[in-house]
Order: C-alpha cells, then structure tokens, then sequence
C-alpha cells in the first residue's frame, strides 16, 4: 500500500522520494501479483490505466481517489514488464486526454509516447568502495568531459530519409569509459539521459524525469555503465533541466486539464525555447523535481548534477531587470540542503549566467547551495581574446586578467561545453585568429592558459580532437581526422596536459588564494602573460604565455622561490608539431629584483606559445613565509631586546646621573650647612665679648651719671 509519510511530505513540498508513491510498482495484493500505478491529478474528474494489459480500454481500471489531494492508485494484475501503458484522465471539462506516468521508469522509443512498466530491482552493484570514498573533489582534480551519448560515437549515421543507430549503454562501457580515462579525464558528464521526445533538443526539453532514455537501452544497462565507470574510477555526472519541461501533449503540460506542474499565470508559463516553466513554488512540483535528483543519485549512483538554465530560475525568464524569482530560489536552496545532507559526496553544480550573489555558498551561510558554478565571463572573455587580431590584444589585455578578480567569490568550473561549438558557432580551434599553423599554435596555449589557470575543468567531447566540424547530434565524432599529424599530435598534447594537470596538486587547490600568484600581469604590449600555481606545503609550477606572434630569446619571468626550474610542457614541443623552440635545461633562477619577486629565470618563447616549469627547490610557500615570520620574530625580538638594553642604559644613566645630582646637591647641602655653622660658631664666639664691654658701658653709666650729679650739686 501506499507510505502516507510519503505522501503528506510531497504535499508540504519536503519529499525526497515520492517515486516511491507514484508511478508503477511490483505488489502483491489480495493474494494476487500485479503492479500497483499511482499518479497525481489535482484537477481530474476521473483517471483510468490503459495499456497492453487492457488492450487500451481502461473501463475496468478506473483508478481510486486515494485522498482528497488529488491522488489516484490502482492495482492491477498480472502486468508484465516492458508492457506499455498511460494514464486517460478525465477532465474538469469532461475532455479525456491519455498522459505518459510522469514517474515512469522507462519509456518507449521516440516517436512512441507511451511509459514502459519496469522493475528497477535486482541489480548488483560493485562499486560499493566507489561511493563509501567519492567526495565533492574540493581539493582533488575534476576534469570533466562532458559528452552526448548518441553522437560520440554511431553504428549508423543519420540521413535526411533514414534514422541512425545508436550503440547501447553496455556497448559504450568498452568504448568511452577507457577512452576519457586514457586521456586523463576524472569525470563523465553526459547531456540528459531523460527521457525526451526530439533528439535535436539533446534532452534539455524532457518528458520522462525518472525515465531512462530509451535510446541506448533499458535501466539495468544504464545501471551497468555507472558501475563499469566507477570500476574504472570515473565519476558519471547527469545533466538536468530544474527549469523547464516539454509542451508535447503526452508529458506534464496541462497534465489533468489543469496547470499542475506549470504556472497558472500565464505570462509567467512559457519559455523562449517554447518549453514550460516549472512553478517551483508550488510543493508537490518542489517534491516532484527534488525526487527526481534524489531518484538518479539512489537508483544510478550519479556521482553529480549540472543544472542546465539556473539563471532562469534565479531570475524570472532569467532576466535580474524583472526581479528575482524567489519561489524558484527557495526550491534551490531546499534541493541543495537536502542532497548534501543525504548525498554528502553528490556534486551540485548551477550553469548560471548571471552575477547572482552566493550561488555556491551554503543555505546556512546566506547562499544558495551550490558546490560549483561554470564561469562563463571566463569563457566569453577567453574566447575573444583568442578570437582578436594579434595586434589588437594589447588593448584587452584585461580579458585574461579580469577573471582572477572575482574568482574567489565562487566555486567556479572553467567550462568549454556543446554549446560553444554549435549553431554556426564554430568549433573551438575554428575560433581562434589566423592561418591553420597559428590555429593550432594558439588552441595549444589556449588550453594550457585553461588547465593552469585556477577553476576546475570541462570540455566538450571532439575538443581533445582540434575538430574545424561543428557539433551535429546526428552525426559521430570526426574520429578520422586524427589519421592527421596536427590533429593526432593535438590529442596527445590534450592527454598529457590533462594528466599533467592531475598529478600535480598545486594545480586543483583552487579556491585557496594562496595557491595562485601573478608573476607577469602588466606586459600587455608583449601579451606575455606569467603566474605561479603553488601547493603551499609542496609544490609549484610557472606558467608562461606568449600570446602574440613575437618570439623571445630571453625574457624575464620573476618566480617566487630561489632553485631550478624544469620545462615540463611546451606547446612548441616537436613532439606536438611545434617548431621545438624548448627551454631544454632545467634553468636555475638568479638572485635579483624583478616587479615583486626577489628571483627570476630567462626563458625562450615561441610565438604564441606557452610554457610549464616545475620548481625544484627547498622552498615552499608555507616554508618561505616560515623563514619570513621567523627572521620577523627575530628581528622583533633582537629590536626588543635592543630597545630594552638601550632602555635599561637609559635609565641606568639616568640613575646614575641623578645619583650624581643627588650626591652633588648632598655636598652642596653639606657645604652650606658647614659654612653656616661657621657663621653661628663666629657669631657665637664674638657675642661674649661685646656683652661684657656693653656691661662695662651699663656699669660706668650710673657711676658718670653720679659725678655728675655731684658736680651739679656743687
């Protein structure tokens, strides 16, 4: 029967696995095996089960309200598998309209339009190490090579009159899984594997979101590719499409008469691809799409999601000037909380064009969850730059430097996807200024400037070949192209800088800043570009790239450590079909000031050719600002020790000198006391001497003064 948790979560918007509810599923009932199908129609008068098993009359089959929130389940017996059904649903305007199961596990063939019950149970994976160690590659390579399955590689190309023919899930698992892991690729992306009804809308326009696309076989082969990538140790991501769906009349489009997974609005329904948007506020949408990323994590063992159109979804109809889109964002903030707490080591990544503030921050720090973001400012300012007149470069300088300014206010992946190399596009050498030689000089140091650079990487399948052919879903790979020495020659520079880039850890440290230094950022008349890559506990490599045709004997690269540099990549190289103009010796730096480092190395450039050297020294990043903080402390600490002796001398002087004062002014004191009782001993002594004479004087007064009265009397 049916998990009411389930179904009371799907309708609060929370559900992570409501395909367990709906769609169709093996049951036993009432003593009787049968298939239990389960569908969601708000607006439904009534809804019936037709099939194989009914012979398309679904009179007997009307399926049960379950509930009051427009459910509807039947069992019914003795279905087989791959038999074919839909659901004819009655309107609110008694219209019958018969529906693909929106939760289908698998599908017919195009042009069919029926849902194929399947039982997705049984399979044995082996890839249990696989999932028990796989992460989000933070601080691991991820070089991802996106593909499309069907035009990799055809048995049979596609005519005006006749259909091609694909190879199956289990065909390829011997064909592309040992081809991206000799060319050094971590990961596997591949345009959706849901199902869809036009193969030219290479899946980003679905009808089927738990089906498998029915194109290269059934579930379990699907099942069996993942398990073989794995085994191989190679990541599988899976494009989606979270923003919008097909208006074909069999899949989700007024799916019961009513707008159930679309707005009800509708100025705010339809897309300028003329697909539908989904109303990502709506909780049982919200259910809907979170349990599909849940389904191919859980089923399939998809190791990540890149989100096709997140700017539409950020922004409604992805334009920041109509104002954002808060239900949508709300959805994404939810979806992206949700499979990090369920698939810790599920990459979530957004294919977003917009300036949308913390796409790849977490929901508990302000952003919206994300765990990568493609820099396409990047990629457009990369691509004109290489597009430009050599001579005109010199006035954009800023388009390869300009990335390193914002880089670190996101997770970004550094993408060159199908949708560079399609629609009169051009491939990715066709874009690049020149004659073929000069193409294929600058394609060389265009992809040594990408794997260098800070960001994890992606290219499209055909871009290991230097392919001048446009992508076509309906034609396979230019694979015979490589019987030239150019292009031969260019595919092997691809699988050794790839390799290069992942067994070289200061390379994919990227979202530490200290990982990356400007050495060569100004030279914008020379077009000379130079950076350091640096692990900063281990290694390092410089990057040099001449982007114009001028070549150079001797040109000046600061680095940032005192040792011996070894050229490990040169895009001349003859081994490449270069000119072999190499730097062929280890070059050993030279002590002297050069812009903001204290050792420098001269280096040879070809024209328009870049360069990789390996440092091989004592010094790392951490041991050099060790030595620094070190001689820091102890020129702190000797300035200190001198201050306080020169503190200590002072104040010792000082004492002294008071001391000396001191003593100066005791003796002074002492003097004067001395001299003062001089004076009194003095006074003293002459004191008696005029008392008794003043005596003498009191005595003969009275005596004087007798004679004189005598005298007078007489």
């Amino acid at each position: 029967m049916l998990d009411n948790f389930l179904i009371q979560l799907f309708h609060e918007g929370k559900c992570m696995e409501a395909y367990k509810v709906f769609g169709a599923h093996p049951e036993e009932y009432n003593g009787e095996k049968g298939v239990r199908f389960t569908v969601y129609a708000p607006h439904a008068r009534s809804v019936q089960v037709v099939g194989d098993f009914n012979l398309w009359d679904g009179k007997l089959d009307y399926m049960e309200r379950y509930t009051d929130g427009g459910i509807f389940t039947k069992f019914i017996p003795n279905v087989q598998e791959f038999q074919v059904y839909k659901y004819r649903i009655e309107t609110s305007s008694g219209a019958l309209i018969d529906k693909a199961d929106p939760y289908a596990f698998f599908s017919e063939m195009r042009p069919g339009t029926g849902s194929k019950y399947f039982d997705l149970a049984g399979y044995e994976w082996t890839d249990a190490k696989w999932m028990k160690n796989r992460d989000k590659n933070f601080h691991k390579p991820l070089s991802i090579y996106e593909a499309n399955l069907g035009s990799w590689k055809l048995k049979k190309e596609f005519t005006d009159t006749e259909d091609g023919e694909f190879y199956s899930y289990e065909e390829l698992i011997d064909q592309i899984i040992p081809y991206a892991v000799d060319h050094g690729f971590t990961h596997l992306e591949l345009m959706p594997l849901n199902e869809f009804p036009f193969d030219g809308s290479w899946g980003y326009q679905a009808t089927g979101y738990f089906s498998a696309t029915s194109r290269y076989g059934h579930p379990k082969q699907l099942m069996a590719f993942v398990d073989a990538a794995h085994e191989a140790g190679l990541g599988v991501i899976m494009d989606m499409v979270l923003a919008h769906f097909v208006k074909d009349g069999h899949g989700l489009h007024m799916f019961d008469g009513g707008c159930v997974y679309e707005y009800d609005d509708i100025n705010r329904r339809y897309s300028e691809w003329d697909s539908v948007y989904f109303d990502c506020g709506k909780e049982e949408v919200r259910s809907f799409l979170m349990s599909a990323v849940d389904f191919w994590a859980d089923i399939y063992h998809v190791d990540g999601f890149r989100f096709d159109a997140v700017s539409n979804m950020l922004y409604w109809k992805g334009n920041k000037f109509i104002g954002q889109n808060d239900g949508a964002i709300e959805f994404l903030k939810r979806l992206n909380s949700n499979m990090t707490e369920k698939f810790p080591g599920v990459m979530m990544i957004a294919e977003d064009s917009t300036d949308f503030p913390y796409v790849t921050k977490s929901v508990a720090d302000g952003g919206v969850g994300f765990d990568y973001k493609w820099d396409m400012g990047w990629m457009n300012d990369t691509l004109r730059y290489f597009k430009e007149d050599p001579v005109y470069r010199q006035y954009d300088h800023n388009l390869l430097t300009f990335s390193m300014m914002y880089f670190y206010t996101e997770n970004f992946i550094l993408p060159f996807s199908h949708d560079e190399v399609v629609h009169s596009k051009g491939t990715i050498l066709d874009k690049m200024w020149g004659n073929n030689d000069q193409k294929f000089a600058q394609v060389k140091s265009l992809y040594t400037y990408m794997f260098t650079h800070p960001g994890k990487k992606l290219n499209f399948m055909g871009n290991e070949l230097a392919e001048y052919k446009e992508w076509d879903e309906r034609k396979a790979l230019g694979w015979s192209i490589l019987k030239y020495p150019q292009h031969d020659s260019f595919n092997k520079f691809f699988r050794d800088l790839n390799k290069l880039y992942t067994t070289h850890d200061a390379f994919y440290d990227d979202y530490n800043p200290d990982s990356f230094r400007w050495l060569v950022v100004d030279d914008n008349s020379q077009s000379v570009f130079a950076y350091a890559r640096m692990n900063p506990d281990g290694g390092c490599l410089v990057f040099v790239g001449n982007f114009i045709g001028n070549q150079h004997e001797e040109y000046t690269v600061p680095v940032p450590f005192a040792g011996s540099y070894k050229e490990v990549l040169n895009t001349d190289a003859a081994e490449y079909t270069g000119s072999n103009y190499v730097n062929s010796r280890a070059i050993r730096s030279k002590k002297g000031k050069v812009l903001n480092e204290e050792n420098y190395i001269k280096v040879k450039l070809a024209p328009f050719a870049s360069c990789v050297f390996e440092y091989h020294g004592e010094e790392t990043l951490n041991s050099v600002r060790k030595a620094k903080a070190e001689a820091e402390e102890k020129a702190r600490k000797e300035a200190e020790a001198k201050a306080k002796k020169e503190a200590e001398d002072q104040a010792k002087a000082e004492a002294e000198a008071k001391k000396a004062e001191e003593k100066k002014t005791t003796v002074k004191k002492e003097v004067q006391a001395k001299t003062k009782s001089d004076t009194v001993k003095k006074s003293t002594k002459a004191a008696p001497a005029k008392k008794t004479a003043t005596k003498k004087a009191a005595e003969k007064a009275p005596k004087k003064a007798s004679k004189t009265k005598k005298k007078t009397t007489n």
